[in-house]
């Protein structure tokens, strides 16, 4: 999506546009079935002092929502060790300012690019409830709120009824609603159907897409990029653009351009729904067990979990076994259901969850990764501010985006 939506903005901007993707298509690899959620009002890292006592509560839990599996890479000690830095008093604060003025810009961004092109993706404009069943879970995302709306974000402290009435398939969960946080202009959708259809209208304006190629690395000469190699020879071009996810730091590392970036595993499961099955309409964010839940026409979208494990790609079935469970506890008017699609993917996260945007040194190399958790949330404003990058625009927005 990141790659896609830069694709888009640049074009817009007036540039000569070549988008190479190893994949046959767009949007297949994080973008392919996350959460759903686009939630400025939630744009916060999971970095916080109150996460630190839960990951030792979580060591050894395989269903835990944040695991980390030791490895032999020193990338990823190193990016636990800053990982816990940004948890620090402060440090919260910070990047959830910083992650708050992009995420509402993006926001804009996508609406305003839905009213000019028409694109459809299962969006459904019902806001997002973030609700609670244990009362310290509930006292926590209150205080949370109030200190947040000094931010601008409008989060709205609701009751167990008024959560409810918000979201009646909630009448029924075996685990008791307490409480929640809404937030009324946030979104949901499909961010794979997105970035297809985006892929598509660019197409059409202009954009060439070369698919099934992979990018070996980059050629450099007198401080910038001459040329990018492939299978098949090698792509020129005035500007490059990184926006290779989780992969970004692997073809940077042997320029010399260290970026923290790590993939943070997320595991989501797909219900197909009937016109009968009583299923949420508004997106859900579930804090006890850090799982998102979302509408996307008819389906059921539930993501979350968080996994340090490398770049490995498989499905854990206890993992996805655990989002099921904890689907069948809220809603068990949904009954049994055989048909499910299980998907992992990897999160290019940084330990501060803020993106990297911008020129490196190399004068003719950009940044668009490390989105983590919020890159369908971020990922129109990050294409944009890109864009007016490339061009040698100020982006309109506050941001600290890289300056070369």
């Amino acid at each position: 999506m990141i790659g896609t939506t830069s694709a888009w903005y640049l074009a817009q901007a007036g540039h000569e546009v070549t988008v190479i993707e190893r994949h046959h298509a767009a949007g297949m690899e994080t973008s392919f079935a996350n959460g759903g959620q686009i939630s400025a009002g939630h744009a916060e890292p999971w970095a916080k002092p109150a996460v630190v006592p839960r990951i030792l509560r979580w060591l050894g839990r395989e269903d835990a929502p944040l695991l980390f599996r030791p490895r032999a890479d020193w990338a990823q000690w190193l990016w636990g060790l800053r990982f816990l830095a940004e948890c620090w008093p402060g440090r919260f604060e910070h990047n959830t300012r910083i992650l708050s003025g992009l995420a509402a810009y993006s926001r804009e961004c996508l609406k305003a690019l839905r009213n000019r092109t028409g694109i459809r993706y299962d969006e459904l404009s019902r806001g997002i409830l973030h609700f609670a069943t244990t009362r310290a879970d509930f006292d926590a995302l209150a205080h949370h709120a109030e200190a947040l709306r000094a931010l601008g974000q409008a989060r709205e402290v609701k009751s167990a009824a008024e959560c409810r009435a918000i979201e009646p398939t909630l009448e029924d969960s075996r685990d008791r609603i307490i409480g929640g946080v809404f937030t009324p202009q946030d979104e949901s959708g499909d961010a794979h159907r997105f970035t297809v259809e985006l892929a598509r209208l660019a197409a059409e304006r202009g954009v060439r897409f070369i698919h099934g190629q992979s990018i070996s690395g980059l050629d450099i000469m007198s401080g910038e990029v001459r040329a990018a190699k492939l299978e098949g020879g090698m792509a020129t071009a005035d500007a490059y653009v990184v926006a290779l996810g989780s992969d970004s730091p692997l073809l940077l590392r042997p320029l010399r351009i260290s970026v923290p970036v790590y993939p943070l595993k997320g595991y989501s499961i797909t219900l197909p729904l009937s016109p009968s099955d009583s299923a949420p309409t508004v997106s859900l964010t579930d804090e006890a067990h850090k799982i998102v839940i979302s509408r996307l026409g008819n389906r059921l979208r539930a993501a979350g979990t968080a996994e340090l494990t490398g770049y490995d790609r498989s499905v854990n079935p206890v993992r996805c076994n655990a989002i099921l469970r904890r689907i069948g506890e809220l809603f068990p008017a949904l009954g049994a259901i055989n048909t499910i699609d299980r998907w992992a993917g990897l999160r290019p996260a940084t330990p501060s969850n803020v993106p990297i945007i911008g020129r490196t040194r190399l004068r003719n190399l950009y940044l668009n990764t490390g989105h983590g958790t919020l890159g369908w949330t971020l990922a129109c404003g990050s294409g944009r501010a890109l864009a007016d990058l490339v061009s040698g625009r100020k982006p309109d927005v506050e941001f600290r985006f890289l300056a070369g």
